[in-house]
Formats: C-alpha cells, sequence, structure tokens
C-alpha cells in the first residue's frame, strides 16, 4: 500500500469504532492519547475493559503486545493516533516477530497532531503506515478511508488470525465527545479486573 491521496479521505472517526465493534464486551482495549482515548471511552462506554496510556506516548502497542501474549484467550485491540504509532514504530517488528493471534491494531489517522497545535502529520504526505505494517511482517493489513470500508474493516476484525493493523484514514476534526475517568489508579484496578476475567 503506497502514499493515500488525501482527497480520497471522507471518512469521519465519530462513529466510525461501533460500527467496527459492535459489542465492545468481546474485547480487551488498549488506546494511545487524547483522541483515540476519547473514542474508544464512548465504544466501551468508559468500561473496565479499556486500559489508556495516560502519559506514556508510544506504549499502547508495547503493552498490548503483551497483553495479547499473556491472555492468549482473550481479543486484544491497540486503538491509537498517527502520533503514537510514529512514536514507536519498531513496536510493529516486534508485534510480527511474536505474531499473536488475538492482537489487533486500529490505527486512528487524521493526518495531524491535534494536541500540540494541529501541525501536520507525516502522513498527510508521504508516510505509509500500512506499507509500514506490512514492511514490519505484519501480513494482514487494511486501510480504509471511507465509510463504506467500514463493513469490510468489522469483518477483518473478526476473520482469521491476527495480527492484523487496520489503518483508519479519518477527516481532520475533533475526536469524539466524552469524557472519561481520569484517576489512573480507580482504573488500573478496574481493569485488572477484567482482564483477569472477574
Amino acid at each position: 500500500m503506497g502514499k493515500t491521496d488525501m482527497s480520497k479521505i471522507t471518512l469521519n472517526r465519530v462513529g466510525a469504532l461501533p460500527r467496527i465493534f459492535p459489542d465492545p464486551s468481546k474485547y480487551l482495549f488498549v488506546t494511545g492519547l487524547a483522541g483515540p482515548a476519547r473514542d474508544a471511552a464512548a465504544l466501551t462506554n468508559d468500561g473496565a475493559n479499556m486500559f489508556t496510556m495516560a502519559g506514556c506516548m508510544g506504549a499502547a502497542v508495547s503493552t498490548g503486545l503483551g497483553m495479547a501474549l499473556g491472555a492468549p484467550e482473550r481479543e486484544v485491540v491497540v486503538i491509537a493516533g498517527d502520533g503514537e504509532m510514529m512514536m514507536n514504530i519498531g513496536s510493529l517488528v516486534t508485534v510480527a516477530s511474536e505474531a499473536p493471534r488475538n492482537l489487533t491494531l486500529v490505527c486512528i489517522d487524521n493526518g495531524g497532531h491535534g494536541e500540540t497545535g494541529g501541525q501536520d502529520g507525516h502522513t498527510s504526505k508521504r508516510t505509509s503506515l500500512a506499507t509500514m505494517a506490512e514492511g514490519a511482517g505484519i501480513e494482514r493489513v487494511l486501510m480504509v478511508t471511507n465509510e463504506a470500508g467500514l463493513k469490510d474493516a468489522a469483518k477483518f476484525v473478526k476473520a482469521g488470525d491476527g495480527p492484523r493493523f487496520l489503518w483508519l484514514r479519518v477527516l481532520a476534526g475533533e475526536p469524539t465527545k466524552f469524557k472519561r475517568n481520569m484517576n489512573p489508579q480507580e482504573c488500573r484496578v478496574r481493569f485488572r479486573s477484567a482482564y483477569l476475567g472477574r
């Protein structure tokens, strides 16, 4: 997969995740920072099955990999932004090498850095995260740029074994309006219970 024509991206991030994961209770979610964390919190209603890497930019994929390896009977989904993904792009190599069948990586890519002033990101120019994932050795990669592609995305996250990389190219704009629990201690305790299946 090569460079994307930005003019062909028509997907609104708001409402995209529920179309892909209509029953979020079946998954353990690990999120990156900011917008993707809000999108995921709205998806799960800030559920106990979601853990957010607040203050740890770049750690979501590595943490999700560890969870997938530690709980092979559970489906683990990492939801991160393009900035988060670029911060630790080498983690894709480890994901491919370990090849956990129960891991899905979802990158919500708006081509910009909303938390630091809206600067253009690398993926708005020449960088293809799909090509990087494939080059790392992840065999199952899908890029979605419009609403029609969400049907394919929903099938993609269920069919066959992981690891899989879903690249959601979305329009610039605000993430889902949702205020999640920002108390890290409470979130850690409740997620531990969900992880252990309690």
